[in-house]
């Protein structure tokens, strides 16, 4: 409200830019109707009773009776109406004005440079900031090109809200944010307080309703909100009339779930067109496959062609090469009958060798078993050894720290003791002193008693002297009394010392039970210090002790890493001997055409040599070398690859 007036008027037209001429405004600011729990708000300058209730109060109580009611007409009218709205339809514009009173009651002024401004467009422009899919309804207000103003603006964008169908979720989200609201609303405001929420709830139920409005063409800065009355106003026909509104909700519970199940169906139809788009992608990929796969098989062809050709000339060549070789065979037949017999000699030696080298073979792949086992046994007692070793490092150094703190504390209390040596010292010549002095003032006061009972005899004498003679000696009695008055002030003097001399006893005695305390401290901290000493000789003792653990660890780690080390090269001579025995493989003449090392061609004149350690054949320039093998003692021929490696592992062995 803040202001602005509501007034009777009949029914508009699609613009509503004015009142009929019959109207003429109240001087009430909202009007209720009877029934329908609106109150009446007076004229502030007319009279009122005393029982009178807050005006913004009731201003927001109609105004929420008036949405309440709009809304209601609308949803009924629109469901009785059966089709989609347009912006001509009548309780769809007084809904509309019903709106933008609400949302101007409690408006703020603003002062600009010109004048006074006070519009609902700038907390509908929040709406943005606080729900990212309004974005582009304000984007789409701020281009539409007939607006000039922001109450325009601010009405355009009810119409594109409502035609969304998330008003409510738009206004939910702004009236939560009070701290926001409350740049642009008193703290009286419909918006501000309960009645707001209320009507963001009430707001809920539009989304039954389908508009389809043209906000291009309509002139929406120019039009007066009136609300009219007139439609809100019911027959008691129309009130009785239950049935009607049972078939209404029905057809509001089927349009709702219609609703949900068009949800659904658009949820499952997104999904289904991301699975198409998956498919597609997926058949795009698979058709570019296919045709790689084409241009490999084409390639696959052609080389299959060049390898055929190829295959031609090369069986040419074999053909031409056996005719040659068919004749060199012949040759080689003699010769093989020749030296078949020596052939059957060697077969029968090397079969020996065989036999021998693998029961050799089964004895090494037995020491290798064992060495296995006892590695698996050095390498857990080193783990072991080392975790003895990390933990006695690790009590070392707690023990190392625990020494130097004790040290420490050492050095405080000899510094302590020394200190309390001197004070014990300096007390002790204190207490001698004070001994002494004590000794004199009691002294003092056995002389000071010894002359108070002189002088109290010699009163007593006097007096007696004084009644004997008092006629006597009336001449000499004013120099007697002299005499006694000074002596009388000797005696106080003396009596002031006295207590002067007991005081200070009693402090000395004071100062002599403190130094007594103190002395007892001291001897309790001597104590103290002394079995500190103990404990630190104690630690000394068993640092020393640990020390020559620690040694006797250290050489005992350094035993085992001498004696790993010497197991690990013997695996490495025993795993080397096992390759080269699982590497013998004795050579078939048939197999070998080229020697192995200078690869050249064998012929009668070029024959072939079977080195006796690896088992290949060679020619005889590359296999003209003797070494005994173990398995036999004798020296055999050996290839030159093998016998550089069997003097290298002969000069590696020697010590």
């Amino acid at each position: 409200m803040g202001g602005d007036c509501l007034g009777l008027g009949g029914s508009r037209g699609r613009h509503g830019n004015a009142p009929p001429p019959s109207f003429r405004p109240l001087p009430v600011q909202v009007l209720g109707l009877s029934g329908q729990g609106l109150e009446v708000l007076r004229h502030p300058g007319a009279r009122t009773g005393p029982a009178t209730k807050d005006p913004t109060a009731v201003e927001r109580a109609n105004l929420l009776n008036m949405a309440k009611l709009s809304i209601k007409g609308l949803i009924e009218s629109a469901l009785s109406f059966g089709r989609t709205l347009d912006s001509d339809y009548p309780p769809l514009q007084q809904f509309f004005v019903v709106m933008e009173h609400c949302l101007k009651h409690g408006l703020k002024v603003r002062k600009s440079f010109l004048s006074y401004n006070k519009t609902i467009w700038g907390p509908l422009e929040l709406v943005e900031k606080l729900y990212p899919e309004a974005e582009e309804i304000g984007a789409s207000v701020r281009d539409l090109p007939g607006l000039k103003t922001p109450l325009g603006r601010a009405r355009a964008w009810l119409r594109l809200a409502l035609m969304q169908k998330k008003m409510a979720d738009y206004l939910r989200c702004l009236i939560i944010q009070r701290d926001l609201l409350s740049e642009f609303y008193e703290y009286h405001a419909l918006m501000m307080e309960e009645e707001g929420a209320v009507i963001v709830g009430l707001l809920v139920g539009l989304n039954v309703i389908d508009a389809n409005l043209c906000v291009k063409g309509e002139d929406l800065d120019s039009q007066v909100g009136v609300i009219d009355f007139s439609m809100y106003l019911k027959n008691e026909e129309d009130i009785g009339n239950k049935e009607r509104n049972v078939q209404i909700a029905a057809i509001l519970d089927q349009k709702n779930y219609v609703e949900e199940l068009n949800r659904q169906l658009n949820s499952t139809v997104s999904s289904l067109h991301s699975r198409v788009d998956s498919l597609e992608k997926s058949n795009t990929k698979l058709i570019e496959e296919l045709a790689i796969a084409k241009n490999n098989i084409i390639k696959l062809q052609e080389e299959n062609h060049q390898l055929r050709s190829e295959n031609k000339l090369i069986l040419m060549k074999t053909q031409q090469h056996l005719e040659v070789t068919k004749v060199d065979v012949e040759t080689e037949l003699q010769t093989y009958k020749h030296s078949r017999q020596g052939l059957d000699e060697m077969y029968n030696e090397a079969r020996r060798q065989l036999r021998d080298e693998s029961q050799l073979r089964q004895d090494v792949e037995n020491e290798l078993a064992v060495q296995v086992s006892m590695k698996h046994e050095i390498e857990l007692a080193m783990k072991l050894l080392e975790k003895d070793i990390h933990e006695k490092q690790d009590t070392l150094i707690g023990l190392r720290q625990q020494l130097e703190e004790v040290k420490a504390i050492n050095i405080e209390m000899y510094q302590k003791l020394q200190g309390s040596e001197d004070g014990l010292k300096e007390k002790n010549e204190i207490i001698a002193r004070l001994e002494e002095k004590t000794n004199k003032i009691t002294a003092a006061m056995r002389q000071l008693e010894q002359r108070l009972q002189q002088a109290e005899k010699a009163q007593m004498e006097a007096e007696d002297e004084d009644e004997k003679y008092l006629q006597e000696c009336l001449s000499k009695s004013d120099s007697l009394q002299k005499q006694i008055s000074q002596k009388e002030k000797q005696l106080v003097q003396l009596e002031t010392d006295l207590k002067i001399e007991k005081e200070w006893r009693q402090t000395l005695q004071e100062d002599l039970q403190k130094e007594k305390d103190a002395l007892s401290h001291l001897r309790n901290e001597t104590q103290q210090i002394i079995s500190l000493k103990k404990e630190f000789l104690n630690l000394q003792d068993e640092n020393q002790q640990l020390k020559k653990i620690h040694h006797e660890q250290e050489q005992a780690l350094q035993e085992l890493g001498n004696k790993l080390s010497e197991s690990k090269l013997k695996i490495e001579d025993i795993k080397e001997a096992n390759k080269a025995l699982q590497g013998l493989v004795w050579l078939k003449d048939k197999e070998a055409t080229h020697c192995k090392l200078c690869e050249k061609e064998f012929s009668l004149s070029k024959r072939k040599h079977h080195c006796r350690n690896c088992g290949e054949i060679f020619c005889n320039a590359c296999s003209d070398n003797e070494l005994p093998l173990p398995s036999s003692p004798k020296p055999v021929r050996v290839c030159d690859s093998c016998h550089a490696l069997l003097i290298q592992r002969c000069s590696s062995n020697l010590p």
